[in-house]
């Protein structure tokens, strides 16, 4: 072997004690770990001893026990309640459920629902009915009931990358996947959050974990040594504000693009005053866990080891598009997808306005309930600035063959909200930041144009994204022609929804067809130009096709509206979604049926 292999090899090899490897429990084989980590292990107290943890439901079928928020009933949502006992006594059905989900730290991840009335009582029957071995004990599976409802700290024991911990406050259940601490003091909960939210703890889980499991039993090992930071607080208040800011978030209220100071500056210079805040945010919350890593390396002497700096792509802030969206991008393509996700986000918003699931005059949600009416609505606004549709059914057509169609209804949403001298500029703003990413500009296309056309041709593909294949809002659509679409709000569904459907929309919208139709056939017959003649003779073959389109819809759509299908919320949007054949879009993205 030559010198200069020898010395390579040199450079690769470690030597180290085995006795080094098991001051760190479990012993596993860290061997690039320093003598002074491999000493922090050996002396400092573990987790375990400053806090219980805890694996937690495994409900035996997700499918049928656990649902997105905004699919069930609101109402029958028991938000915040303190233990078991009152649980029962709530009487509701769905109960807040942490299951781990993406890395982010501090607050959020909150989206699902697990039903747990009467402690858990069809939970508790499938399972001992499923697994006789368990001898009608269901606490194998429905695993530390006594620690639901408490205020902890939970993580996802399944991870890509990185550990994060997340503040759980009082009234959630927690799983299997989606494990809980709970600190003996009540004053070591935001330092343990603090710890194991730092660059430190990264250094002693690759130790203990090198497998990225992060299982109660791994992160009781971590060793402890406590501070008292003033700035875990703000981080958690940080995050929860930023995931309350998204209409996924139950805790949601309004766009943040409508400003609450009743300042009615154009819709763009709002954007721009908002990124610029969300930017300040990032910044803050990057510089407040570099603080936190900087306590916690000079705590345990690592300050020649570690380095605080966190990048901004680990500022887990919704809001931070080096987060959200990841990935090698430059500014330009984080800022035009930011730009338009919020803009996309306002639309969506001004659709639940429309639907009567928000209002401009009141906070949060309005009407979330199955069977909820305009009167439900009427009851808690009596005079709203920007009414609710009456039926909830939203036309999102190619073409304004209805004056309350969605593009009509989002145009007056923006006139009530910003006024009417910058509406046009208003209309252009929404337009240019919709053909920044979510479809492409189109020469010589009105801005309102523009908007219907992403209203007709993209909203719905959006929407699903947003609700993870759970829309609240359902696109009934005629076919590839487009003859006729509309949204129905999942909430205000009811049995005469689709005969209104078809008296109100699909049965008028045939006679403006053919009428549409007869008119092109004269223009064409008047027609002198060659060029425009082929260009009619196009429109009206595309139309014919959206006639017979249509009249296969209306005799579908006759025969389940005759049928007067009703809904069972708590079944979940994957099986209500299926009860209506092909007269819904993405019937099989849904319901995931082949």
């Amino acid at each position: 072997m030559s010198q200069e292999e020898t010395q390579n090899m040199a450079k690769h090899f470690y030597r180290a004690s085995a006795a080094d490897f098991m001051k760190i429990p479990g012993g596993p084989v860290a061997y690039w770990l320093s003598q002074k980590v491999l000493d922090i292990f050996d002396a400092a107290r573990p987790l375990s001893e400053l806090a219980t943890l805890r694996q937690g439901l495994a409900t035996s079928d997700n499918n049928q026990f656990v649902r997105y928020w905004s699919e069930v009933e609101f109402n029958q949502i028991g938000f915040g309640v303190p233990d078991r006992d009152a649980a029962v006594a709530s009487q509701r059905k769905w109960f807040p459920f942490n299951k781990g989900g993406s890395f982010r730290r501090w607050a959020g991840n909150t989206e699902l629902v697990v039903n747990w009335k009467n402690d858990g009582a069809d939970i508790k029957k499938s399972i001992v009915t499923k697994y006789p071995y368990l001898n009608g004990n269901p606490d194998f599976v429905a695993k530390n009931p006594n620690f639901y409802f408490k205020k902890g700290l939970t993580w996802s024991a399944l991870s890509s990358g990185l550990f994060s911990l997340r503040f759980q406050p009082e009234g959630f259940i927690f799983a299997d996947k989606g494990q809980a601490m709970f600190p003996y003091s009540d004053q070591d909960l935001l330092p343990i959050q603090g710890l194991l939210n730092s660059k430190v703890s990264v250094q002693f889980l690759k130790a203990i974990s090198p497998t990225l499991d992060f299982n109660a039993g791994y992160i009781g090992k971590v060793p402890c040594i406590i501070r008292n930071l003033k700035n875990i607080q703000r981080l958690n208040d940080i995050s929860e504000i930023d995931w309350n800011s998204f209409e996924t978030a139950w805790g949601f209220t309004r766009s943040p693009l409508i400003d609450s100071t009743g300042l009615s500056q154009p819709l763009q210079k709002r954007y721009q005053d908002l990124r610029a805040q969300w930017r300040d945010t990032s910044l803050e919350m990057q510089l407040l866990e570099e603080e936190n890593n900087y306590v916690f390396m000079e705590a345990y002497g690592l300050k020649d080891e570690l380095t605080p700096e966190v990048p901004l792509e680990e500022v887990t802030l919704t809001c931070n598009p080096h987060y959200r969206y990841g990935g090698n991008r430059s500014e330009a393509e984080l800022e035009a997808l930011l730009q338009c996700d919020t803009l996309r986000e306002l639309v969506s918003y001004a659709i639940g306005c429309m639907m009567g699931r928000y209002s401009l005059d009141k906070f949060g949600l309005i009407l979330a309930n199955q069977n909820e009416t305009l009167l439900d609505y009427l009851r808690q606004i009596p005079s709203p600035q920007y009414a609710p549709d009456e039926d909830a059914i939203l036309p999102l057509t190619d073409q304004e063959w209805f004056p309350d169609d969605a593009t009509n209804r989002f145009r007056e949403f923006v006139r009530v909200v910003w006024g009417d001298e910058p509406l046009q500029e208003n209309l252009n703003f929404v337009a240019e930041s919709l053909c920044l990413h979510a479809i492409k500009p189109k020469r010589g296309e009105s801005a309102l144009d523009t908007i219907r056309r992403y209203l007709s041709t993209q909203f719905f593909k959006d929407h699903l994204r947003t609700y993870k294949k759970r829309p609240i809002y359902w696109l009934f659509s005629s076919g590839k022609h487009k003859a006729f679409e509309c949204l129905v709000y999942l909430h205000r569904y009811n049995e005469g929804t689709l005969a209104r459907m078809r008296t109100e929309y699909v049965i008028p919208l045939s006679a403006k067809l053919n009428a549409y139709v007869e008119k092109l056939e004269q223009d064409k017959d008047a027609s002198t130009s060659a060029a425009e003649t082929k260009r009619l003779e196009k429109e009206i073959a595309t139309l014919h096709k959206q006639q017979a389109e249509l009249a296969e819809f209306d005799e579908k759509l006759r025969h389940f509206a005759d049928q007067r299908i009703s809904l069972d919320l708590d079944n979940g949007v994957k099986v209500n979604y299926g009860k209506f054949g092909d007269l819904l879009a993405e019937v099989k993205s849904v319901t995931g049926q082949k």
